[in-house]
């Protein structure tokens, strides 16, 4: 989900093919080269963190503390989204970091990991018990954890109070469909709702509320519908190679996802996560399924600023899913300074709740997530950590072929199932084809 107005983990569109821009074994001679962990106690009094867009703010609380408390300065290096991937990408490659940790996208991790430090020894069993299953099993990578979060998001449902708690609309809404109007928790319930708001309020015969969006220039909403759908392996089994996009599971998800077009504006072949948050700040949508740290970016000149609700993300044949959106920080396994590294990365661990307060909110550990709980202004965080703990919310495939297999796959297939008459069968077999020669 910049830290994610536009996607989820990562900002902004961009072709990051990792196969082809780090190779594994380039990246293992690197772990071989300048640097290791030898290092002199005058080297470590200050750090360097590269950390992409919206990254920095969520540091810095723990950045300037950590100065307090041990006397080493830590440097945040803002960098763009791809400029962040750049950098590491070619620096590993050279096996001369001029970084000591980073701040990586979960995506990152299969291709980097050859070139990164273990942190095994982070991973505590009281570590990992309050940490989402998915951030643990995404952060290892093979037989070592090469990564700790450092903060998660995922998409959950946003509606518009104003809307739903009208005793004319939960009225009317009772009197159509059988049952009392609520946030719904279905896709039945979705569907429902979606009609039952998709009108001309006016009156110059145009629809000009609607009941929610599709996206089709983005792939991760529709991936947490495939897990919703029952999909144990999204796209691709990772262990094995198969690819499993063309499933009945895979199937379904796509037909609900494209089911919900007539209740939705023109033009989903071009929405993405950015033209969606527009449509419902400006009063066009009744709900949206959006990252949760949206909440806290509502413009103040929004007409809906006051009346914007949360709740789990909706739930197919297997219940509630979403996508994690996870960011992790990782040591370069040539850096000169891994021990003090290591340090730093074990201490944002320790003190990750200090991120809550800032711009965007985001935390990745549990308890961080309860440290907030019942206060005004993180109504999300219940909704994030419901769906977060769900357990069909699996993280994307450990591949480093993962950015390419979006851009050049993922997407254009979304593109083409939200246009009039698609055939949504043939289109996944198509895209089988098309990752399976990605992969071989």
């Amino acid at each position: 989900m910049k830290l994610r107005t536009a996607r989820p983990g990562r900002p902004g569109r961009r072709t990051l093919i990792a196969a082809a821009s780090v190779s594994a074994a380039a990246l293992v001679l690197s772990g071989c080269g300048v640097g290791g962990s030898g290092e002199a106690a005058s080297d470590t009094d200050e750090l360097t963190v590269v950390v992409e867009g919206g990254g920095k703010a969520e540091l810095q609380p723990i950045a300037d503390l950590y100065k307090e408390e041990t006397g080493t300065t830590v440097t945040l290096v803002e960098l763009p989204y791809a400029g962040l991937y750049d950098r590491v990408s070619s620096e590993l490659q050279a096996g001369q970091p001029s970084f000591d940790v980073a701040a990586l996208d979960a995506i990152w991790l299969p291709a980097f990991a050859p070139a990164l430090a273990p942190l095994d020894d982070l991973y505590t069993d009281d570590v990992e018990s309050d940490l989402f299953g998915g951030l643990v099993s995404e952060a290892k990578v093979d037989d070592s954890f090469v990564g700790m979060p450092v903060w998660t998001n995922s998409e959950i449902l946003f509606y518009r109070t104003d809307l739903f708690e009208d005793a004319q609309n939960m009225a009317d809404f009772e009197a159509e469909y059988g049952y009392a109007l609520a946030a719904p928790t279905t896709w039945e319930e979705y569907r429902d709702v979606a009609e039952f708001f998709t009108r001309d309020t006016d009156g110059d015969g145009t629809v000009d509320l609607y009941g929610t969006d599709v996206k089709g220039a983005v792939e991760t909403e529709w991936l947490a519908t495939v897990s919703q759908a029952g999909e144990e392996t999204m796209v691709l089994d990772a262990a094995t190679g198969e690819v499993t996009i063309d499933s009945a599971a895979h199937q379904e998800a796509l037909d609900f996802y494209v089911s919900l077009l007539p209740f939705a504006p023109a033009g989903a072949a071009q929405l993405d996560w950015a033209g969606s948050q527009n449509l419902f700040y400006q009063g066009n949508l009744a709900m949206m399924r959006f990252w949760g740290h949206a909440y806290r970016q509502t413009p103040d000149d929004s007409p809906v600023k006051d009346s914007i609700g949360v709740a789990p993300m909706i739930g197919g044949p297997a219940g509630v899913a979403g996508v994690p959106g996870a960011w992790y920080l990782s040591v370069p396994a040539s850096g000169a300074k891994q021990d003090a590294a290591k340090e730093f990365v074990a201490f944002a661990y320790e003190h990750n709740a200090l991120a809550a307060d800032t711009s965007l909110g985001l935390v990745a550990r549990k308890s961080a997530f309860e440290s907030k709980a019942g206060e005004p202004g993180f109504e999300n965080y219940p909704a994030l950590v419901t769906t977060l703990e769900a357990p069909q919310s699996l993280p994307r495939p450990a591949t480093p072929e993962w950015q390419e297999i979006v851009d050049s796959v993922l997407v254009p297939l979304m593109q083409k199932a939200v246009e009039p008459g698609a055939d949504t069968a043939q289109l996944l077999s198509e895209a089988k084809s098309q990752i399976e020669a990605i992969v071989e």
